[in-house]
């Protein structure tokens, strides 16, 4: 008889729960614990719901020495953020697949994520080619991807918040540095053989033929991805370089700049014989380099762990903590650098979005993401009210001997994004946007 009151009493308190909202249900855990005390039995509230978000990052292959710190970091927002109470009450459930640098399993694992994890948002990619071949998947399914690594621009997708630099926040102004401040006459255009390396050339050869560069000062190179091998084109920049006027304008991505700027050392060379401006070296890929030799060339970002702020030192101790924690590799000596910025204030954006439209539906976040202002690590940003990129102040730092960088040259506060260069698109006629909800580029 007693059991029969039991089952009788749990039905009823059953109901009384399944008539509250969860949230609700939480704020009264300590009522719900009660009245399951009174009636007898041990009673376990229901734990929060989760949404679902992916994590498409190569933790493996030749981009593992950049992309595995956004990985990283993704992961210390969503704690940060479920330690916060989540996202409009639900915890947040990061599902980490590794697309192993393998070009085309990046648009077989987003498949993955969307149809059958049914994330509501991504948050990867590191290479143009990575992205390029996930790009239809998440228009084929109006996915929402947030891509957080500086690149050629060209694009312009409905289904992309790109929270990294366009050309004009990265490539122009590093070349106009060189030219105005370095005194560099001639450039030599090394690269990683992909799109990004060659539509950023494509940029920037137009920028220096427009300030009147002679097409006999710029040198255009590309090796592979994973290339190791650069004894023979040192030597060629080691001659071109000769007059004492030319600088390096680097685009060589992923584990290949460790022997690159290994060769340049032990050929002699130095910043003061011809600097290298790259553009997709970070504290983060130092961390795996020799750095003294290094010392004096530049990089051109949008954010640098050396940027003073309460509010930067906060986020680098707390990645550094989080890496201790988390037992990850390199712990308290980890570094935060412009693509883990980029990463991380990404989540938060996606999270501010949700909150101002009250719902995970994609349309609904992607509208409530324009024009969106906020603070990240670095200092404060905003989305651009149209065009899917992010408004970002531009650094161009030097390369000390603790690996980190000084910072030699800042923008006068935020510079507008272009998704389309006006250098290769002189008349304005630029094209329309792709992707959304109707597949056609409109909304």
């Amino acid at each position: 008889m007693e059991h029969h009151y039991l089952l009788k009493d749990r039905n009823i308190l059953s109901e009384i729960i399944n008539k509250n909202n969860h949230i609700k249900l939480m704020k009264n855990n300590k009522l719900i614990l009660a009245l399951a005390a009174i009636l007898g039995f041990a009673f376990l509230p229901p734990q929060l719901h989760a949404v679902k978000i992916g994590v498409l990052h190569s933790l493996s292959g030749t981009m593992a020495i950049s992309e595995t710190s956004l990985r990283d970091v993704v992961m210390m927002a969503v704690k940060e953020i479920n330690a916060e109470g989540g996202v409009l009450g639900e915890q947040v459930e990061a599902v980490v697949v590794d697309p192993a640098s393998d070009w085309p399993l990046f648009a077989e694992k987003a498949k993955q994520l969307i149809n059958e994890e049914k994330v509501a948002v991504t948050f990867g990619c590191w290479t143009s080619v990575s992205r390029k071949s996930c790009l239809p998947v998440f228009e084929e399914e109006n996915a929402l991807l947030f891509y957080p690594v500086q690149y050629e621009g060209e694009e312009q997708s409905l289904n992309v918040f790109y929270t990294a630099a366009s050309p004009n926040q990265q490539l122009v102004p590093a070349a106009k540095y060189m030219a105005e401040e370095m005194g560099c006459k001639k450039f030599y255009l090394l690269g990683t053989d992909y799109v990004f390396p060659r539509t950023a050339n494509k940029v920037l050869k137009a920028y220096l033929k427009a300030q009147g560069v002679p097409d006999e000062n710029v040198m255009e190179e590309y090796t592979p991805f994973h290339h190791q091998d650069y004894q023979t084109i040192v030597s060629k920049v080691k001659d071109f370089a000769a007059s004492g006027d030319a600088c390096i304008l680097s685009t060589i991505n992923g584990d290949s700049n460790v022997p690159f700027y290994k060769e340049f050392a032990n050929q002699g060379l130095t910043s003061d014989d011809c600097p290298i401006m790259a553009f997709s070296v970070s504290e983060d890929e130092l961390r795996a380099m020799d750095v003294p030799p290094l010392v004096g060339h530049l990089a051109a970002w949008n954010y640098f762990q050396s940027i003073k702020s309460s509010e930067n030192a906060a986020f680098v101790k707390s990645f550094k903590k989080y890496c201790v924690e988390a037992g990850l590799p390199g712990g308290a000596k980890r570094v935060t650098c412009d693509p883990i910025e980029a990463a991380y204030f990404g989540v938060y954006v996606w999270k501010a979005a949700v909150e101002k439209c009250g719902s995970f539906d994609v349309d609904k976040v992607r509208k409530a993401v324009y024009g969106l202002e906020f603070d990240a690590p670095g200092g404060k940003k905003s989305m651009h009210p149209t065009n899917q990129h992010t408004l970002k102040p531009v650094y161009i730092g030097e390369i000390l001997r603790n690996g980190q960088f000084k910072i030699v040259y800042s923008s006068d506060g935020l510079v507008s994004p272009d998704s389309y260069s006006s250098y290769l698109w002189p008349d304005g006629n630029f094209p329309k946007p792709t992707g959304g909800p109707n597949g056609n580029g409109s909304l």
